[in-house]
C-alpha cells in the first residue's frame, strides 16, 4: 500500500534539493564540504564571529539549512525515511559530524543551546542515523589526522544492492 504522504514528501524533498542547487548554496556546501574543518569550538566561532566575510554567510547558510530540513522531520511534515535516504542526507552527517565533538562548547558560548537541535534530534532519534553518524564523524576523525579529504558516503559503509534487494559489503 501508497503511503499517503509519500507525494507530500517527494514534493518537500524536491523543494529542498532546489535549494541546495542555489549558486551561492553549493558555494557554501562545497567550502563546508572542503575546507572547513573546525577542530574546536574557538575555530567554528572566528567564522561565526567574522560577520560580514563570505565564510561567515556559508557557515549560517549550510547550518540554517540543515537545521530547516531536519524540523520538517520533526513536525512530522516529512517523513524520516524521506529524510534520512543517504542520497538526500548524507551531507547533513557529515556537517554535523564537524561540530558534533565540541557542541556543547558551542551551545554555551554562543548561548543558543538550540544550536544544531533539529538536526541532532532527528539523528538520535534513529538507530540508523546514530550508527551513519558514527561512521561520518571517524572519517572527519581520520581527515583531521591526515588532511585528507576523503569522500563522503553518506554515513554508509560501501554497499551493493543485489537483485535481491539484500545490502552485501563490497
Amino acid at each position: 500500500m501508497r503511503n499517503k504522504n509519500a507525494d507530500q514528501d517527494a514534493r518537500l524533498i524536491l523543494q529542498l534539493g532546489r535549494l541546495r542547487e542555489d549558486a551561492e548554496m553549493r558555494k557554501a556546501r562545497r567550502w563546508w564540504s572542503d575546507e572547513f574543518w573546525p577542530r574546536t569550538a574557538a575555530d567554528y566561532l572566528k567564522v561565526e564571529m567574522a560577520h560580514g566575510t563570505q565564510q561567515n554567510r556559508w557557515l549560517r547558510l549550510v547550518a540554517t539549512y540543515w537545521g530547516m530540513a531536519a524540523s520538517f522531520v520533526l513536525d512530522q511534515t516529512l517523513s524520516e525515511k524521506a529524510f534520512l535516504r543517504p542520497q538526500f542526507s548524507a551531507e547533513m552527517f557529515a556537517v554535523f559530524a564537524k561540530v558534533q565533538p565540541f557542541l556543547k562548547q558551542l551551545r554555551r558560548r554562543t548561548r543558543n543551546p538550540e544550536f544544531m537541535a533539529n538536526v541532532e534530534r532527528v539523528i538520535l532519534n534513529s538507530k540508523e542515523a546514530r550508527e551513519r553518524l558514527r561512521h561520518a564523524s571517524r572519517q572527519s576523525k581520520r581527515h583531521a589526522k591526515t588532511g585528507v579529504n576523503l569522500p563522503f558516503d553518506g554515513g554508509m559503509q560501501r554497499q551493493e544492492i543485489s537483485r535481491e534487494g539484500n545490502r552485501d559489503r563490497v
